[in-house]
């Protein structure tokens, strides 16, 4: 339900259904290569559970086979991104190409949510200067990467977080595996409990200075 003004506390911003501190210290778990609602499912629960949102990269040609899994992350105030209509490396491309990959994830969620991604992550994180001068939203990188495609290891996941974050980052996870989401039902209570508030990509970027299409961002401090 939404907050009117008065019933916001003291100091406090109302989103996706819940108030953030803009003071205190946040972070933004993401989670790419999605949907897939059996892993991203059971991250939405926990992060709910929590007082949480997550954001999710999502790839366009995944969209229509998980529609009530989108339809819930937008429903509950998680973020959908947008990570190219068939994940290939952008800075591979030609111009048309590369802004046809953007617009087709583009229509694809807003077809389910009436709403286009506010924030694109490459593939790969792979960026040159066409890249950037034909993508016309900010783009979203990270600077915590917990390689939990490649290690398959929740543990490895869990610490790599635990050892590296820092107030303002964006962190790499993926929506595939199951070893990645047993990895957030560890991080997710665990980076609640040190004091860090769980917040989309979007929130944390308008409550620390803004994002600007074409540039992108590896964390926000």
């Amino acid at each position: 339900t939404e907050q009117g003004d008065s019933q916001v506390p003291d100091g406090m911003v109302a989103s996706g259904g819940r108030y953030i501190d803009p003071n205190a210290p946040m972070v933004a778990l993401t989670f790419d290569d999605g949907p897939y609602a059996p892993v991203g499912n059971r991250i939405m629960d926990c992060a709910e559970q929590y007082g949480g949102r997550v954001t999710f990269y999502v790839v366009g040609n995944r969209v229509n086979s998980y529609k009530s899994e989108i339809q819930r992350m937008y429903a509950n105030g998680h973020e959908i991104g947008n990570h190219t209509q068939d994940h290939k490396y952008l800075q591979k491309l030609g111009a048309q190409e590369i802004r046809q990959q953007v617009e087709a994830c583009n229509q694809a969620v807003a077809a389910i949510t009436g709403e286009a991604p506010k924030t694109v992550r490459l593939p790969g994180g792979g960026k040159n200067s066409t890249v950037l001068a034909n993508i016309s939203q900010p783009i979203a990188l990270w600077d915590v990467d917990t390689l939990d495609w490649k290690t398959r290891n929740a543990q490895y996941t869990i610490d790599t977080v635990l050892r590296q974050v820092q107030d303002g980052d964006i962190i790499l996870m993926h929506d595939l595996y199951e070893q990645s989401v047993i990895a957030a039902e560890t991080l997710i209570p665990e980076l609640t409990r040190r004091g860090y508030q769980l917040v989309t990509v979007s929130e944390m970027a308008e409550l620390r200075g803004g994002m600007a299409a074409g540039q992108s961002y590896g964390h926000f401090r």
